[in-house]
């Protein structure tokens, strides 16, 4: 999840953390391969249905108005935002309105380029994007010869196609927009060379490795920092459900039936094979205080006790994932930080340890 913004914020996350961590205290029973994916069930209380109670639950905001005249995928606008960026607004016949993106622009475009897709948290806001704004993207691919796409919006979806229109959350089709809508645009708009790759963090990180693996040609590399990537085990189910739920949303309005075959579909531990040949980079800290937690950080209690909790999870479903790589012999690398929280600080300092395994992908 994203940063702390706002009192009803706060809340939401403190639920969401609440739960991760209780998650994350349970003893680490079968978390290798076979045991991960048996643990169907329940441990203690947290089984399918488990949701962030309503008291701690954000507001998802006012849902966006949807238009049935959307027709085509289409670039409706373009703003220049800085002198290597610019903010394309796209007309999406799936998402049934107009969604923005911010683009940074490769540092020698005068010949084709490659493209990075980058994805956010729950937080994910429809007017700009946490990799510009708290992610440090615009200075780090100053002098890249990429092109970097930042989707905004998304909030609590897993940018995931949803069976169903949510009550709180409205219509979810992002895998459509992300992976079949948006590259063609982006290929013809800029003349890139069609070579892809896509990374994430928090949630994000869940939906970049899902569309790595459910999209294999498409996507060459992938890089993904303090996530959850599996949707059958416990670690995974709850992550899921704690994110759709701390907004107000429903899960079985994603995916069908919980534990159904769709939830099998998403599952990147389960459906770990279809990464086989990818560049792949898995990063998470421990949840421990780290450097960028001080005397002077703002929100600190709650940085250290939410963002703590919810890195503490993320560091078990990232075990569980390597230990599945490792039993198919899938090439990863995997950075486990000494210490640190989940939090765009330390998200910052990862995306360069992250490029030579990006940059790799890209061919640049």
């Amino acid at each position: 999840m994203n940063a702390l913004v706002n009192t009803p914020a706060r809340i939401g996350k403190v639920g969401a953390a609440l739960i991760a961590m209780c998650v994350a205290t349970v003893s680490l029973v079968g978390v290798g391969t076979a045991g991960a994916q048996s643990s169907t069930g329940s441990t203690g209380s947290f089984d399918f249905g488990s949701s962030v109670p309503e008291i701690f639950r954000d507001d998802p905001g006012p849902l966006p108005v949807l238009r049935d005249d959307i027709t085509a995928a289409a670039v409706v606008g373009e703003e220049h935002t800085g002198v290597q960026a610019s903010r394309l607004t796209i007309a999406s016949p799936a998402l049934k309105r107009e969604v923005g993106v911010e683009v940074l622009l490769p540092a020698d475009n005068s010949v084709p380029r490659p493209t990075l897709y980058m994805l956010q948290g729950v937080d994910g806001g429809e007017g700009s994007n946490g990799w510009v704004t708290m992610g440090g993207a615009p200075a780090f691919f100053a002098d890249k010869n990429a092109y970097v796409v930042m989707i905004n919006g998304g909030s609590a979806s897993l940018f995931s196609d949803w069976e169903s229109a949510d009550p709180a959350l409205g219509l979810h089709k992002w895998e459509t927009f992300i992976a079949k809508e948006l590259p063609p645009l982006i290929d013809d708009h800029f003349g890139t060379n069609g070579v892809n790759a896509i990374a994430g963090t928090s949630m994000g990180a869940q939906g970049a490795m899902m569309l790595a693996h459910r999209y294999p040609d498409l996507y060459r590399g992938v890089a993904v920092f303090s996530g959850c990537y599996s949707t059958m085990d416990t670690w995974g189910r709850t992550s899921v459900q704690a994110t759709i739920t701390s907004r107000g949303g429903d899960p079985a309005n994603m995916w069908g039936e919980l534990g159904g075959p769709q939830w099998e579909a998403h599952d990147s531990v389960l459906n770990a094979e279809r990464l086989r040949g990818k560049e792949i980079y898995i990063s998470t800290a421990n949840g421990a205080p780290g450097v960028n937690e001080t005397l002077q950080t703002p929100e600190l209690l709650e940085r250290l006790v939410v963002g703590g909790g919810i890195e503490a999870a993320a560091k078990v479903c990232t075990k569980v994932f390597d230990q599945r790589l490792r039993s198919l012999d899938i090439e990863a690398t995997v950075d486990y930080e000494p210490n640190g929280t989940h939090a765009w600080a330390y998200w910052r300092e990862r995306l360069p340890k992250a490029w030579p395994t990006l940059s790799k992908a890209l061919g640049v």
